[in-house]
C-alpha cells in the first residue's frame, strides 16, 4: 500500500491559510493538480495513492468516493478552494490530472472539473491543461471529447515497448497500442503530447531500453519524461527484491541507459530541460515544456485537488487524508480535506529551490547559496561538474547523472 502521510500541524477546519501565505497570490503562477485515485489494476513498482475496484469494495460506492461521483467532490473542493484563497484574481495557468488513471473517468467527469476551475478561478489564455492517461484506458473518441472539453495536453503512460519489461512492471497495456493512442490524440487536435519512460526494470536489457527509446521517438512525441525505475518500500516489486526473486537495479546499468535516452532524444530534435524531462526545440523554444511542472520545481502556488493531493500557497504546504471515503465525508460535511500542513521557514524555502531549482537547465541563481554553498562552486567548476552563466550556477551536461551530489555539495 502506498506510504503513510506525514503529521504535520493541525489545519482548520475550514482550511484557511496565515494572511502571510495569501499576501503574494496573483504574483506568481498559480496551478490546480487533481489527483485520481482509481485504477484498473495496481502496478508493482507504484507507491503512488491508488485503489482498485477491489481494493475499495463497498466502499467505493460512497458519494465521492467512486468514479461515477469523484468528479462531483472533486468540483465542491474546487469551490472551497475559491472561498480559502479569497476574491484576488488568480487565474489558472495550469491544470494536471494525475492518478492513478484520470482517463478511467467518464471525459466528461474531467470536463466538469475543467468547467468548475475556469467559474471559480477563470482559465489564463495560455492554460496548460494536462491529463496522464494508461494508453489501454483511452480510444479514438474519449481523446477527441476530452479536446472537445479543453484539455490540450495528454501524457500517456508508455514506460516500456518491450513485453517481458511490462510484465515485471505489472502493466497491461499492449505496447501496439501506444502509437495507436498517440495518433489518435493528435487526430482529436490535443497540441502537446507527451510520453513516460521508465529504465532499468529488473531483466531490461540494453537492447530492450533501446528498442522502447526507439519506439517512443518513433511516435514523434513533444514531450519525454524516463525515470530510472525506484524500489519503493511496501510495493509489490520490493517484495519480490527482498525474496530474491528479482535483482535490484543496477546503479552502472542505469546511467548507461540514460546516456542513451539522452542521446537519442537530442538527435532526434529533443533537449533536456530538467534532468528526467526533455522537449521538443529545446533549447531555443521552451513551448514543449512541462508548465505545471515547473510550477513545482520553482516553488511557485498550486492547488491538489483529491485524495492524498498535496498544496502549496505561499511557503504554506498541506496534504489531503489518503482515503477516498475519508475525503468525500469531509468534502460532503463541508470540512477542508486536509490532513495536516507546515509552514515553511525562509531556510526550508531557500533549500528547496537548490535541490530543485539546480535540475532545470536555466540552473540556480547564485545569490540563493549561503556562504558554505558560495564557496563549494569554485571546486565544482575545477571538476567540471557546474559553470557560471551571469548570476546563475548552472549544471555541466555531464554532471546530470551527479546532480544529488553536486546538491550535497552546495548545501553541506
Amino acid at each position: 500500500m502506498p506510504s503513510a502521510l506525514p503529521d504535520g500541524d493541525p489545519v482548520p477546519a475550514d482550511g484557511s491559510l496565515p494572511e502571510a501565505a495569501l499576501a503574494g497570490l496573483g504574483r506568481r503562477p498559480f496551478g490546480l493538480y487533481v489527483h485520481v485515485p482509481f485504477c484498473a489494476v495496481r502496478c508493482g513498482y507504484c507507491d503512488f495513492n491508488t485503489y482498485t475496484a477491489e481494493e475499495l469494495g463497498p466502499a467505493g460506492g460512497a458519494p465521492g468516493a467512486s468514479r461515477s461521483t469523484y468528479a462531483a467532490a472533486a468540483v465542491a473542493e474546487i469551490r472551497q478552494a475559491r472561498r480559502v484563497l479569497g476574491e484576488v484574481d488568480l487565474p489558472v495557468s495550469t491544470v494536471f490530472f494525475g492518478g492513478g488513471t484520470p482517463t478511467l473517468l467518464d471525459p466528461d467527469d474531467l470536463g466538469a472539473v475543467v468547467e468548475a476551475v475556469a467559474e471559480e478561478f477563470g482559465l489564463a489564455p495560455d492554460a496548460e491543461i494536462t491529463t496522464e492517461s494508461n494508453p489501454d484506458s483511452v480510444d479514438a473518441a474519449d481523446l477527441a471529447r476530452l479536446r472537445e472539453l479543453g484539455l490540450n495536453r495528454v501524457s500517456f503512460g508508455m514506460q516500456s515497448q518491450v513485453g517481458h519489461v511490462l510484465r515485471v512492471l505489472d502493466r497491461t497495456h499492449d505496447p501496439r497500442r501506444v502509437p495507436a493512442a498517440v495518433a489518435w490524440a493528435r487526430e482529436a487536435g490535443f497540441e502537446q503530447v507527451s510520453l513516460d519512460l521508465i529504465y532499468g526494470t529488473p531483466g531490461e536489457s540494453m537492447e530492450d531500453w533501446a528498442t522502447s527509446v526507439d519506439a517512443a521517438l518513433a511516435c514523434e512525441p513533444d514531450h519525454v519524461s524516463a525515470y530510472s525505475l525506484i524500489v519503493e518500500d511496501g510495493t509489490a516489486l520490493a517484495r519480490r527484491v527482498r525474496r530474491g526473486e528479482l535483482p535490484m537495479p543496477d546503479e552502472d546499468d542505469l546511467a548507461d541507459k540514460y546516456a542513451l535516452v539522452d542521446e537519442r532524444l537530442v538527435a532526434a530534435g529533443l533537449g533536456w530541460y530538467e534532468v528526467s524531462n526533455w522537449a521538443r526545440g529545446m533549447p531555443a523554444s521552451g513551448a514543449h515544456r512541462c508548465r505545471h511542472n515547473e510550477l513545482y520545481w520553482t516553488g511557485a502556488d498550486w492547488w491538489g485537488v483529491g485524495p492524498g493531493a498535496h498544496s502549496h500557497v505561499g511557503g504554506v504546504r498541506w496534504w489531503n487524508v489518503k482515503h477516498p471515503v475519508a475525503y468525500a465525508e469531509r468534502i460532503g460535511a463541508g470540512l477542508s480535506p486536509a490532513h495536516a500542513r507546515e509552514v515553511l521557514s525562509p531556510e526550508d524555502r531557500r533549500v528547496e529551490r537548490v535541490l530543485l531549482e539546480l535540475r532545470l537547465r536555466e540552473g540556480l541563481p547564485l545569490d540563493v547559496l549561503d556562504d558554505a554553498g558560495a564557496a563549494a562552486v569554485p571546486g565544482l567548476r575545477s571538476r567540471g561538474l557546474v559553470r557560471v552563466e551571469g548570476d546563475r550556477v548552472v549544471l555541466e551536461d555531464a554532471a546530470r547523472l551527479v546532480a544529488d551530489g553536486v546538491v550535497r555539495d552546495l548545501l553541506s
